[in-house]
């Protein structure tokens, strides 16, 4: 990281098992100013059995969540393809491995940064195998209290560089269950890099956690929020992931320029321009007696006694005759 807030698209299995697809998302996020795209490596029978229910009823295609998984595979030859294709476009490469066969698969493919999903916080077997491969681990806490979030950073001590996203495991999240407050105990707590990990389907969540301190930011992508798959319903499609990255700039720019109301010096042209003199609302006598109805403040300042002192002339007398509307200076009155 460069010290900007590092987002990744996570493509997650939106590709379906398709190979193409997979490549199209490459392609199509390329132009969107995300610094990485992240899949998951899934090898059904080390990770999975057939007594795996679904998460929720969605497959068309597969008699069992097995099926499913084994149709997101690809192999070694197609998985360095998807790296080199996100190489070529300048896109880091990130990978969620859900078994010790998939931690060898990454290694093998030369991936030096993975990402651990909320569901394998507490597979502290998959965190030892992760710290011995990769230089960068970035933990999801989704399903974590901070007593096994403990545990897991025990196991990361020292062996790689860690990073921890605060993540709500509800697909899609509401803004009730963001948890923006736990950046800052993340951060306060493990003095590492805290991100934030959305499933809200939108792009709110993740510009209001980039105002709130976190310094990466993941969130699901799809073509369109009515495809086929799990997280659909939880992701941004393309176009939303080019305005969320505008936006991020633009909160990130912000932040690195704290305004100080004490100084105004700034202000003095427009000050002046936007500024108001006191005048009289009607024709007046000399010897009149200023009263709060006679007065009016009109631009621009610097032509009469400034409005902040209005209280100071009213019960003043006037030296001369006034029109209506005339600026009115102190050496108007006696």
């Amino acid at each position: 990281m460069n010290g900007e807030i590092y987002m990744i698209a996570e493509i997650g299995q939106a590709h379906e098992g398709s190979l193409g697809l997979a490549h199209s998302y490459i392609d199509a996020l390329a132009s969107s100013g995300v610094n990485a795209i992240k899949f998951q490596v899934h090898i059904a029978e080390a990770e999975s059995s057939i007594y795996e229910p679904f998460r929720t009823t969605f497959s068309y295609e597969d008699s069992s969540r097995m099926d499913y998984w084994k149709r997101m595979e690809f192999s070694n030859e197609e998985w360095i393809g998807l790296k080199a294709n996100c190489e070529m476009k300048k896109l880091d490469f990130i990978a969620s491995p859900f078994s010790i066969s998939a931690v060898g698969l990454i290694e093998r493919i030369g991936v030096s940064t993975i990402k651990i999903g909320s569901g394998e916080m507490n597979n502290l077997l998959l965190l030892s195998a992760a710290a011995k491969v990769a230089d960068r681990i970035i933990l999801s806490s989704g399903m974590s209290s901070l007593c096994e979030l403990d545990d897991a950073m025990a196991v990361l001590k020292n062996k790689c560089k860690t990073s921890l996203l605060q993540c709500t495991s509800s697909y899609p999240t509401g803004p009730h269950q963001w948890g923006l407050n736990v950046i800052s105990v993340l951060k306060n707590r493990y003095s590492i890099p805290i991100g934030f990990s959305d499933h809200s389907g939108d792009i709110f969540a993740s510009l209001a956690a980039a105002a709130s301190g976190a310094q990466i930011l993941e969130f699901h992508v799809t073509f369109d929020q009515r495809m086929f798959g799990p997280d659909s319903t939880s992701s941004i499609n393309i176009d939303q992931v080019k305005q969320l990255v505008k936006g991020v700039r633009q909160i990130e720019t912000a932040l690195k320029f704290p305004v100080d109301k004490s100084n105004c010096s700034e202000y003095g042209t427009l000050k002046t321009l936007f500024g108001k003199s006191l005048a009289v609302n009607n024709n007046l006598e000399k010897g009149h007696i200023l009263a709060l109805p006679d007065l009016e403040a009109k631009k621009p300042a610097g032509y009469g006694i400034p409005p902040t002192h209005f209280e100071t002339i009213v019960g003043r007398q006037l030296k001369h005759d006034l029109t209506k509307w005339s600026f009115l200076n102190f050496s108007d009155l006696l």
